[in-house]
This record gives structure tokens, C-alpha cells and sequence, in this order.
């Protein structure tokens, strides 16, 4: 009977990681969930700044958005203050977080990620030390 047991709970839990891997997949990274506005700029060549401060801060997820886990620096946004995954405007306050440096193909990737230009638009701040860089800002409902 125990062994039974430990088959059923083995199984549903690879049941649960292969559904949630699909989800991921399918929300986030397929072809076939988003659609980037036509209204965006097209993104420019080069390499790219961008400010992180919620899920891409983590190296696995970074890996699994545009391929790599890249090598970010810290990095504080001042006049902001996070409210769960989303910046306010805030005088006195920052926020800590990644800078990331990616290339035009993984910028495309992270604006999938981030539902550009149907949950975020993607907008230049200039950082605690000087440097610019895009963050992602949620839009307004």
C-alpha cells in the first residue's frame, strides 16, 4: 500500500511541474499568446540597459525568458517604490534591483515576457549612478 502511495503522489506531482511548465510556455514564451502591437517602435540593434526588479532579478528566470542568465549589476531606481511587481512614482524612496545588458533578439524576448504594450510599456529611467536604461512600467487598466 505505502509503495502505491509514494507512486500517486510521484505522479501527481510530475503531472503538476509538466502542466505548470506548459502554462509557463504558453503564457510567456509562445508565438501564439502574444501579438506585439503594431502602434511600438521597432527595437532598435545594439545592446540594451534594462532595470529589473521583481522576477528577472533571478538568474533561472532570466535563463528561461531569453536564454541566458547574463552577468546584471546592482542597481537602484530613486523616485520609485515597488507596489508587488509594479513601480510608483515616490520622492524620497527607491528601489533596488538588476541592471541587465541584452542585445535587440533578447530585448524582443523580455517585451513578450512582459506583455509589451498590453500590460507594460517600456520606458527610460535614469538610474541612482547616472546610467539609463529601460524599466518596464505597468499600464493603466
Amino acid at each position: 500500500m505505502r509503495r502505491k502511495t509514494g507512486f500517486a503522489i510521484t505522479a501527481g506531482l510530475a503531472t503538476l511541474l509538466i502542466t505548470a511548465g506548459i502554462f509557463f510556455w504558453l503564457v510567456w514564451l509562445s508565438p501564439w499568446t502574444y501579438q506585439r502591437p503594431a502602434s511600438l517602435p521597432e527595437v532598435s540593434p545594439g545592446p540594451h540597459q534594462v532595470f529589473v526588479y521583481g522576477t528577472l532579478r533571478h538568474a533561472s528566470v532570466r535563463w528561461i525568458v531569453y536564454g541566458r542568465s547574463g552577468s546584471p549589476s546592482a542597481a537602484t531606481l530613486e523616485g520609485y517604490e515597488r507596489n508587488d511587481l509594479d513601480l510608483i512614482r515616490a520622492r524620497g524612496a527607491s528601489v533596488e534591483g538588476l541592471v541587465l545588458t541584452v542585445d535587440r533578439r533578447e530585448l524582443k524576448r523580455l517585451d513578450r515576457y512582459e506583455r509589451l504594450g498590453i500590460r507594460y510599456s517600456r520606458e527610460r529611467v535614469e538610474l541612482g549612478d547616472g546610467q539609463q536604461a529601460w524599466v518596464y512600467q505597468r499600464l493603466d487598466d
